[in-house]
């Protein structure tokens, strides 16, 4: 597995999965848990040791039971969560609590990166969130910390005044939606990029296109869309509730696309 260095040395697996849906009933965001962790189970079978969750999907315990009961001692494993601030800040004391809550639900004493996972319209709030996560890195109690969602105008915001430079934005990028000049930005900041659904926005003509290239090497279209975004050093978290289409998501590091190829992505 290809790994990325982060600006504090801490190394991430370039794919990984995420888990919003897993362990939910009929596999929807907003299901109820069922009570198994089939997914992770399915997941840490076929070689994932990256696994993307947060606190706003409700399902952490489900990562932190399938993760718990594994065989692989817990540093083999990275996990990523994130400060749920859709609805914005809710000052100290929630953040801690909420923090507290995550390490309980995940059963672990630290967590690999730890995200706030979207911006709010307040910066002064911004900046004591961030002041908090710099707070539990320097405890050690997150490895490493970043962002998620968050525009130019955040990342200065944080650039300028925060302590710790944030190791990650976990931004939207897939087909359609590449966002090339905010990846440019963060390199240029040496903040590494996690696209979540890397996968999403492939209609037919596009899929066409994507099978066509794949056929070259035996892959499928989502393999290949893989591919393009980690020939461009940019992390994947997919995530599937087949077994065998997880394995496939891993699989693509025996093959390399060649610049028309990526011409051809690019452009979809």
């Amino acid at each position: 597995m290809k790994k990325i260095k982060l600006n504090n040395g801490v190394e991430i697996p370039i794919v990984g999965t995420g888990t919003n849906t897993y362990g939910k009933e009929e596999n929807q965001y907003s299901g109820a848990l069922r009570g198994d962790t089939q997914e992770i189970d399915w997941a840490i079978e076929n070689g994932y040791r990256h696994f993307d969750s947060a606190q706003v999907y409700f399902n952490e315990e489900v990562l932190g039971e399938g993760l718990k009961k594994s065989s692989q001692p817990r540093e083999n494993y990275f996990i990523t969560s994130k400060l749920n601030t859709f609805k914005g800040f809710g000052g100290t004391d929630w953040a801690h609590a909420e923090i507290k809550k995550s390490l309980e639900k995940l059963q672990t004493d630290y967590i690999d990166l730890f995200l706030i996972h979207s911006p709010w319209d307040n910066n002064e709030e911004i900046l004591e969130a961030w002041n908090i996560l710099e707070e539990y890195y320097t405890r050690g109690v997150f490895k490493s910390i970043g962002v998620s969602n968050f525009k130019k105008g955040h990342l200065d915001l944080i650039l300028e005044k925060g302590k710790i430079k944030p190791a990650v934005n976990q931004i939207e990028s897939h087909v359609g939606q590449w966002n090339e000049e905010l990846i440019a930005y963060n390199k240029i900041h040496d903040i590494a990029t996690v696209a979540w659904s890397p996968l999403k926005g492939i209609d037919e003509n596009a899929k066409q296109v994507l099978e066509k290239i794949g056929n070259q090497y035996g892959k499928t279209y989502a393999q290949v869309i893989l591919r393009y975004q980690i020939e461009r050093d940019v992390i994947v978290i997919p995530k599937s509730h087949n077994k065998d289409r997880q394995a496939q998501s891993l699989d693509t590091f025996d093959f390399e696309l060649t610049a028309n190829d990526r011409e051809r992505i690019a452009a979809l």
